[in-house]
C-alpha cells in the first residue's frame, strides 16, 4: 500500500479558510475511498469527510457546508478546503484511504491506511 502524506496544517483565525492535502509520495491514489478523520485532544477519531474512487462525497453534518474535498485531475492528491473555521475544528486531520462499504464509510474501520497526521489549530 502506498504511504499517505498530510501537509497543509497550521495555525488560522476563527473565520479563516484552510486547505489541507494528502499524497501518496508522488504515485497515484488507485481506486481506494480517501477520507478525512480529526481527533481533538481528549476525544475520540471523527469522520469529517470522503470522497470515492467515482468522486461521490460525504461530510459530516459538522462540517457540512463549510469544508469541500475533491481529487486532482491526476489522482495524486485529495484536497479538503476548509472555510469559516471555527475553534472546535481544532484536531489533528489524519487521510485514510481504504474500501469501505456503505455501512462503514464513516468509521476507522473502514480504512486500512493512515497518513500521520497534520495539526489544524483555530484561535477564537
Amino acid at each position: 500500500q502506498v504511504q499517505l502524506v498530510e501537509s497543509g496544517g497550521g495555525l488560522v483565525q476563527a473565520g479563516e479558510s484552510l486547505s489541507l492535502s494528502c499524497g501518496a509520495s508522488g504515485r497515484t491514489l488507485g481506486t481506494d475511498t480517501i477520507a478525512w478523520f480529526r481527533q481533538a485532544p481528549g476525544k475520540e477519531r471523527e469522520f469529517v469527510a470522503k470522497i470515492s474512487w467515482y468522486s461521490i462525497t460525504r461530510y459530516a453534518d459538522a462540517v457540512k457546508g463549510r469544508f469541500s474535498i475533491s481529487r486532482d485531475k491526476d489522482n495524486r492528491a485529495i484536497s479538503l478546503q476548509m472555510n469559516s473555521l471555527k475553534s472546535d475544528d481544532t484536531a489533528v486531520y489524519y487521510c485514510a484511504a481504504g474500501r469501505p462499504i456503505a455501512s462503514t464509510m464513516a468509521t476507522i474501520g473502514g480504512y486500512n491506511n493512515w497518513g500521520q497526521g497534520t495539526q489544524v489549530t483555530v484561535h477564537s
